[in-house]
């Protein structure tokens, strides 16, 4: 059911990546202009990923009608499979944001804008007008109350620690074809009020090259209230450098919510990745999606990994930081098992492991 209040008046903030789940969600890959190879590369890839996390809890791959059958028999019979059409693969970006109640005993939707993270203007494909339903159809699907919101929003554009705290990026919420216009004092109040939240940090950017504009979710991600990751390179030839380093700046001058300084683990990126030439020409140039080219730099940070109740899924590159990466996890994350997953296929399609799992919060 739509409701026709607000989110902090009914006593409901977004909840974060750490808290429980009851279960969690995928979208099927197929666009050719997208994904390599008809998709069939990231479908494997896909099916791996949602085989992993079905052993810590249950999911659901979403698919297009013409591709049920196929998806079907791909996946194991863990995973549920549930036609819900949509016009790409990034669940946790067009999907609703969950809210819970302040007691834990409910959890409520926010149904936010979604336009390929631009629109007109600096989208990344067009129409995007069944991505910008899957947010209701969940809520409804799963009989979730849930809120409109005017703003245009993505799921990862925000990250919050669950406490009163929200990170974002200036240079997503404010760009121009998202919000026009939108000051960042309105969009501070509108984001408080509409996820629930008391104080909004702003970083002036997000990961280098990242197509979405600069997400947040590849930049920072909360381990618990007050302890945050953070994706770092020392390598001061490499464009990412400045980003972290700006990033780390604010952070350490900044308190959360509750008055605390964060505790800020430096996760070390990969040596930087890039599109081969077999992938580039393996994506089909049509339906004015963003091409891919030859030698353009993957988005591929650690920090965007996929946290359950009992375990963390990482991303894994191929390269010697993977092992050092996992043995930082298994530190920061001791009750938790730490796995990590093969993720250049998420890669070429523009996203990573955070950006295709949408998980639900329990009660």
């Amino acid at each position: 059911m739509k409701m026709k209040t607000l989110p902090y008046r009914d006593g409901f903030k977004m909840a974060a990546d750490f808290d429980e789940k009851q279960a969690g969600y995928m979208l099927w890959p197929q666009r050719p202009d997208n994904w390599r190879d008809g998709g069939k590369p990231a479908q494997r890839a896909f099916t791996q990923l949602a085989s992993k996390l079905s052993k810590y809890q249950p999911m659901t791959m979403l698919v297009n009608e013409n591709q049920y059958k196929n998806a079907r028999s791909m996946l194991p019979v863990s995973v549920r499979v549930v036609e819900l059409s949509s016009n790409d693969a990034f669940v946790k970006d067009i999907g609703p944001i969950y809210l819970q109640s302040t007691d834990g005993q409910q959890v409520r939707a926010v149904d936010f804008n979604f336009n390929a993270w631009g629109g007109l203007v600096d989208g990344l494909y067009f129409p995007w007008d069944k991505d910008n339903e899957v947010a209701k159809k969940l809520s409804e699907l799963d009989s979730i109350n849930y809120y409109e919101s005017t703003l245009t929003l993505e799921g990862c554009s925000v990250v919050t620690d669950g406490d009163g705290t929200l990170l974002t990026t200036e240079d997503v919420i404010l760009s121009e074809g998202r919000n026009k216009g939108l000051t960042k004092e309105v969009a501070t109040e509108q984001l408080k009020e509409t996820l629930g939240v008391n104080k909004i940090i702003w970083l002036s950017e997000g990961f280098y090259l990242d197509e979405t504009g600069g997400d947040i979710d590849n930049m920072v991600s909360f381990i618990a209230p007050g302890e945050i990751v953070l994706s770092w390179t020392e390598d001061k030839s490499d464009p990412q450098y400045v980003s972290s380093h700006r990033a780390f700046e604010v952070l350490k001058q900044e308190t959360d919510a509750r008055g605390r300084h964060f505790r800020i683990h430096k996760l070390q990126i990969p040596t930087p990745l890039f599109l081969s030439k077999e992938e580039a020409n393996g994506v089909d140039p049509i339906n004015g999606r963003l091409p891919r080219i030859a030698g353009q730099r993957l988005t591929a940070t650690y920090t965007s990994y996929v946290t359950t109740n009992r375990a963390i899924v990482l991303p894994e590159f191929g390269v010697a930081q993977d092992e050092i990466a996992l043995e930082q996890m298994k530190k920061y994350y001791p009750d938790r098992e730490v796995e990590s997953i093969p993720a250049r296929e998420f890669l070429t399609g523009g996203g990573g492991l955070h950006t295709v799992v949408l998980n639900v919060p329990g009660v």
